[in-house]
Parts: structure tokens; sequence; C-alpha cells
């Protein structure tokens, strides 16, 4: 039985030879100079997206003023 390292590669089933097609195909489209930038906006996104998770929604704050009776 062939495990790979990480559980969302066996999902997908993806291995060595597949990812590096993959890579092969993405420099070809972005080329050596944007794949660093491309792969920090990723991180960046990643990790914007896993603290916007984490955080409790935040309750909108009630105004202590009742609203006028004429003002509709």
């Amino acid at each position: 039985m062939f495990l790979t390292s990480s559980p969302l590669l066996a999902i997908f089933g993806l291995g060595a030879p597949e990812l590096i097609i993959i890579m092969v195909i993405l420099l070809l489209l972005f080329g050596g100079a944007k794949l660093p930038a491309l792969a920090k906006g990723l991180g960046q996104s990643i990790k914007e997206f896993k603290n916007a998770a984490k955080e409790e929604p935040k309750e909108e704050k009630k105004s202590d003023t009742p609203a006028k009776p004429g003002n509709n």
C-alpha cells in the first residue's frame, strides 16, 4: 500500500510524477520570476482565511438611544 506524507494528496491520488508535471506546467505558465510572488500571495491568503475562521463573529453594537418616533 502506498502512503503519502500528506492526507490531502492521498485524497486526490497525487504522487510524485503528477506533482512534477503540475510544477512544470506552472513554471511554463507563470515563469520563474512570478512563482515566488504567486506562492507568497497564496500563503498569505490561506493564513488570512485561517485567522478569519478562528475569530468569533462580532455582534453588532446596538444603539442606547431609541429612535425618534417622528422620523419615519
